[in-house]
């Protein structure tokens, strides 16, 4: 049976959302410390404030409503927790690791894993869902860069690495600010909108520039590739 033959240059995938599922987990771990700091935040609000974003780049809101501005020291024990909790309870997002293998070998390898999180987040994420492998050495990190998501930058380094026109890309993107990153890349951005507290819903993703929507994991081969 010959492989489908890709739509695009190579594949780029966000990680927290698209491919784990670690949102849910990583937020609870933030509420509940912000919770620490004084904050009786929302689980909605935290969501709304926080996911997909940089947490260094959201002090702000946290400094007004804690009077406490968060610094390296903080981050790194809010990491520490957030890590501890995701080796308990991380899943791979439902469909992830076959869409994965079968657009890796369609691409012939060329795929990237391009994240706002740090470089210890994503590699450990990758490893306990076992796609590590089909990523290689073509993992970057938002935090690596001048500028994080919504900034192009982490695209950017991902279509640079694997020698292709960041144009010539597609982006699998789960959040509008990833989304928004993507587009100013230049990469044709499609959105997962699996539904739930989590999720930006399907008008948010198009309005931010995404081509498509999908809904499941097992639609993206198919919008990736051609028989």
């Amino acid at each position: 049976m010959s492989l489908s033959r890709p739509k695009f240059s190579a594949a780029l995938f966000d990680c927290d959302g698209v491919l784990v599922d670690s949102e849910s987990i990583t937020n609870a771990v933030l509420r509940e410390m912000l919770i620490e700091l004084g904050w009786n935040i929302s689980q909605e609000e935290c969501i709304s404030i926080f996911i997909g974003k940089a947490l260094k780049d959201q002090w702000v809101p946290i400094f007004v409503n804690t009077g406490v501005r968060i610094d390296e020291q903080w981050i790194a024990g809010f990491r520490q927790r957030r890590d501890i909790a995701l080796r308990e309870g991380l899943q791979a997002i439902p469909g992830a690791l076959d869409a994965v293998k079968h657009i890796s070998a369609s691409y012939n390898g060329r795929v990237a894993c391009a994240t706002g999180a740090d470089r210890g987040k994503v590699e450990m994420q990758l490893s306990l869902t076992k796609m590590a492998p089909f990523f290689g050495e073509h993992v970057y990190s938002g935090m690596e860069c001048a500028q994080s998501k919504p900034a192009p930058d982490v695209y950017l380094a991902a279509a640079a690495g694997l020698g292709i026109d960041p144009s010539q890309a597609a982006v699998i993107e789960d959040t509008v600010t990833g989304v928004t990153a993507g587009v100013a890349a230049g990469a044709t951005v499609f959105g997962y909108c699996p539904g739930g507290p989590i999720s930006s819903t399907k008008e948010k993703l198009l309005a931010a520039g995404a081509t498509a929507v999908f809904t499941d994991m097992a639609q993206l081969p198919g919008l990736l590739t051609q028989n």
